[in-house]
């Protein structure tokens, strides 16, 4: 009789610790899919400040006048490259999406920058790219949605606390204006 008790402990035993240990792994797992998320948003960040100076230097002589406008620019740029953290990487670079439309605001004054086959290339890129940032930062989200719905779940909250799991935050629009749907006219 001692025996199959003991059996049908070292059994439940068994079954608790698998169950923990693949909970655990299933976190581990999409944790590192977050991770792998944040990286592919640094990546397109990355692409987006290398594209940046060369698009200075292209527009830099045909608007002598609008330095003021540039250094903003560059000035953002540095901010963003300098950026840590979520928070502070999503705030600084909501302030150069900023500063580069008004700079593609300010390429309707020269027609023969808006002209200018590497000047309309770079822009491209530029657009490109922020597609691509916002596809990363919806993975992101996505990712950081399901890890942080997972881990507040039950009974998954528990291994989460006994692992050292926490929340991730969310990649947010900082400008109100982008929150808004464009607005065509004809």
């Amino acid at each position: 009789m001692g025996l199959v008790v003991l059996i049908i402990l070292g059994g439940m035993v068994v079954v608790a610790l698998a169950w923990f240990f693949g909970i655990y792994n299933n976190l581990i797992a999409l944790r590192v899919r977050v991770e792998n998320a944040v990286s592919q948003i640094d990546v397109q960040l990355k692409r987006r400040h290398d594209l940046i100076p060369n698009l200075v230097e292209a527009v830099k002589g045909y608007m002598a006048h609008e330095k003021d406008t540039l250094e903003r620019v560059i000035k953002a740029r540095m901010q963003a490259i300098d950026a840590k953290g979520l928070q502070d990487k999503a705030a600084s670079e909501n302030f150069l999406s900023q500063t580069l439309r008004s700079l593609f605001a300010v390429f309707e004054r020269y027609p023969d920058l808006k002209a200018n086959q590497n000047v309309l290339q770079l822009q491209e890129e530029l657009i490109s790219t922020e597609n691509r940032i916002t596809f990363a930062r919806q993975y992101y989200n996505d990712e950081a949605g399901r890890f942080n719905t997972l881990i507040q779940t039950v009974p998954v909250n528990i291994v989460a606390q006994l692992g050292g799991f926490i929340k991730k935050d969310f990649f947010e629009v900082g400008d109100p204006q982008e929150r808004q749907a464009p607005q065509v006219k004809f």
